[in-house]
């Protein structure tokens, strides 16, 4: 196993979730952690917390991943203080709406595009060439379920990560001449804020989705990842799915 104490770990969309629960088991191991978000109020918690309890240094950068010079000029920082990440997670992400395709909210879809298709590699452009200049480290791309198995009203947001799944494939696949391994993770059913943020904070609607299983935390994909980073520097696990117990597809539940 590799040690990432002292590492630099990189984790964008890191102001919940998956993200956030990412962040607090790195810095647990000593790794010192960059993050990202849109909301700075919770960057700046997330970092005084961490660096209280673990004594590890954090790194808050708040900007939008949709905004193409944001991530330049975040690339051009992280390399002008030399903060490489050994470890980069490329997780920022959002689903809209779950509405048959002819009834679909454009505005929604613009979105699910920019971040999760165009954010992706906004954020990947910027902190690839620092990787490989280093030559070393592990890429975490976050799929989804929904980037292998469509499912009805999931037309747009399953087409995004669909496309992860291809980046990530692709990605291997350029940086087969260095010794970076990419890895990319789909999560089923994971009870986060993603469902508030499909159904525009309708909790009820939100809170319908985990009903009658044992879905997912987001502490349970932060483990699998540190897993699949941690091991060994020969061993690249390219894809793995992983859903609750209760869930067997996109659309097959045990809800009791």
């Amino acid at each position: 196993m590799i040690s990432v104490k002292d590492k630099i770990v990189l984790i964008t969309g890191a102001t919940s979730g998956i993200g956030k629960a990412c962040a607090y088991l790195y810095a647990k191991h000593g790794a010192n952690i960059i993050i990202t978000g849109r909301r700075e109020e919770r960057l700046i918690s997330i970092k005084n917390d961490i660096e209280i309890k673990y004594g590890v240094k954090v790194y808050p950068y708040c900007f939008d991943i949709t905004d193409r010079f944001a991530c330049e000029k975040f690339g051009n920082d992280l390399k002008a203080n030399n903060l490489t990440p050994y470890i980069f997670i490329n997780n920022a992400g959002l689903a809209k709406g779950l509405s048959p395709l002819q009834d679909g909210n454009i505005d929604d879809w613009e979105e699910m595009i920019d971040t999760n298709i165009k954010g992706f590699l906004y954020a990947a452009k910027a902190v690839l060439g620092l990787m490989i200049e280093k030559n070393e480290g592990c890429i975490i791309n976050l799929g989804s379920i929904a980037g292998s198995q469509v499912y009805p009203g999931g037309n747009v947001y399953n087409a995004t990560k669909f496309a992860v799944r291809a980046l990530s494939q692709a990605m291997n696949m350029d940086l087969l001449k260095t010794n970076i391994r990419v890895s990319s993770i789909e999560p089923g059913a994971v009870e986060t804020e993603f469902s508030l943020v499909r159904f525009n904070n309708d909790k009820e609607k939100a809170d319908n989705v985990y009903k009658g299983f044992k879905p997912l935390m987001a502490e349970d994909i932060a483990d699998i990842i540190f897993f699949m980073t941690t091991l060994s520097e020969n061993i690249n696990i390219q894809h793995l799915m992983v859903t609750p117990t209760a869930q067997r597809s996109s659309t097959l539940f045990n809800r009791g």
